[in-house]
């Protein structure tokens, strides 16, 4: 029975997708399926997260074939981990984005909840495959849909930043099968517990370090870590405030789970050049992300900037390479997922009330909205990495197994990005919730106040993510354990490969 769990995930999302495709003007009943949907794939994830940690890896074949050859889905303490938060959001998402007023009602109507069903179950798929040629299938999945979205309202904008986040994650993806077809022409297998099997003894090929950089490419641009971050702030602060805050929270973390996959379970790099380069490559990630952020005056152009900055501690837990900082890394994913999304779900109330989201434009919110503005402090100074909330234990974490690998240098470059960190969110609650408005209120043609109603479905969600935040922040013992559990289990790999070629007459026997 466990076994058919694990399908659940994706089946869930589907079958909602498929069905709000025969109600696509109607927009009530299409919100019912998406919530049901999602609320379903949420429980069948904390489900498949519970029976991971009593009972170990939960695998299903697809197909009457053995593995490695069917295709086979693999769920263990990190997919259960990325299920789970990602569920959650894409739940709250449902009585956020009703009063979104950055896209109009009749875009809700066509199609945004299908498209987001189905980027769910791609990013589900992407989270659970067990294969890297499926994993190119996921992210494919993931892209359409995110495009769809993006493009979502056909405004000017939207259409220029879709085509630049399209193009460049074509080129990525391009490059994604160049490396599983140089990985494939080598060994003859794309089952990742096979290509563990085969790769684990440090066969040192030419051809395998060609494909771990061709790996390191493309999934680095869907990452987008630096240099190849560029395509980010250019495209998503065009789409609506729903789309943008879903795709923020999500897409770019997705590539960063299928980075740890790939260098700690399938490829393992050793020696230190790789090493070095990523730590380089986190570095100049999070420098030049926390610049960028700086330097900005328009707030979705500057949290965009953020998620650059973030995926660069991301990379540095891969880049020291041991379970205390992978399973950092896993913690700050987490962590980063729920405080991003709501970052921008508080940029969605901004606009709702004052239709822009220009810092120099707004004012007045800490007295006129007291509990938008606890939000906003609580979600930005944990994203500063301020302790106690939860941000500070990702980095401690991070900077803890940095130290004990003696790497300096990230650690100074990680607390200095916290330091500006902090100077860009204060810029926020400065101009935002500090300062008087600099611009009358709206007001009829009589000169009354027009009074805008309160998005209570906006605040719901918020508020829960919000309280998502305080529990990590305050009680994250659980979380923690369950990240650094999930760590070690990566690099158990051969309960990994045992888990997936059990029974199979193709596995070798040790």
């Amino acid at each position: 029975m466990s076994d058919y769990i694990i399908v659940l995930p994706l089946l869930l999302p589907l079958v909602a997708a498929m069905v709000g495709l025969f109600f696509w003007k109607r927009l009530r009943v299409q919100w019912v399926v998406y919530l049901l949907g999602t609320l379903l794939s949420l429980s069948a994830a904390v489900w498949l997260l519970v029976l991971v940690k009593e009972q170990g890896i939960v695998t299903m074949r697809v197909g009457a074939f053995d593995a490695p050859f069917a295709i086979t889905l693999v769920c263990d303490l990190l997919s259960a981990l990325m299920l789970v938060v990602t569920n959650i959001l894409a739940v709250f998402m449902a009585f956020y984005s009703l009063h979104d007023h950055s896209m109009q009602r009749e875009h809700l109507k066509y199609g945004f909840f299908v498209f987001l069903l189905f980027l769910i179950f791609g990013i589900n798929g992407g989270l659970l495959t067990g294969d890297i040629f499926n994993l190119y299938v996921w992210f494919e999945v993931m892209l359409l849909s995110s495009f769809a979205l993006i493009t979502l309202g056909g405004r000017r904008e939207q259409l220029e930043g879709a085509t630049k986040y399209v193009t460049i994650n074509f080129v990525a993806s391009a490059l994604l099968l160049a490396a599983i077809g140089v990985t494939y022409g080598f060994t003859g297998s794309t089952n990742m517990a096979e290509l563990s099997q085969m790769l684990k003894t440090g066969n040192a090929s030419p051809l395998v370090e060609i494909a771990g950089i061709f790996f390191l490419v493309s999934l680095g641009i869907k990452s987008a870590i630096f240099p190849l971050f560029f395509w980010l702030p250019a495209s998503y602060h065009t789409p609506s405030i729903s789309v943008t805050s879903i795709i923020a929270g999500l897409l770019t973390k997705v590539g960063v789970y299928a980075l740890i996959r790939v260098y700690v379970l399938v490829i393992p790099f050793e020696g230190e050049f790789l090493q070095n380069l990523l730590l380089v490559i986190a570095g100049f990630t999070m420098l030049t992300g926390v610049l960028g952020a700086v330097a900005q005056y328009e707030m979705r152009k500057l949290l965009s900037f953020h998620i650059i900055s973030q995926i660069g501690y991301m990379i540095m837990g891969l880049a020291i390479n041991t379970p205390l900082a992978i399973g950092g890394a896993i913690f700050f994913i987490i962590h980063n997922i729920i405080v991003k999304s709501n970052l921008f779900f508080v940029s969605g109330v901004l606009y709702r009330q004052d239709h822009t989201t220009r810092l120099k434009k707004l004012g007045g919110y800490y007295q006129n909205a007291p509990w938008l503005s606890v939000i906003f402090f609580i979600s930005a100074f944990s994203l500063a990495g301020v302790p106690p909330l939860s941000g500070f234990w990702g980095k401690y974490y991070l900077a803890l197994s940095g130290m004990q690998a003696s790497f300096f240098v990230v650690i100074g470059i990680s607390l200095f990005t916290g330091l500006l960190t902090l100077f860009s969110m204060t810029k926020i609650w400065r101009f935002v919730f500090l300062r008087e408005k600099p611009e009358e209120e709206d007001t009829d043609r009589s000169g009354t106040v027009v009074k805008k109603p309160h998005p209570y479905g906006m605040y719901f969600s918020m508020g829960a993510l919000c309280l998502l935040i305080l529990w990590l922040s305050f009680f994250p013992d659980t979380v923690i354990s369950l990240c650094q559990q999930a760590a070690e289990q990566l690099y158990e790999r051969d309960v990994y490969i045992n888990a997936v070629l059990k029974n199979s007459p193709y596995a070798e026997v040790d």
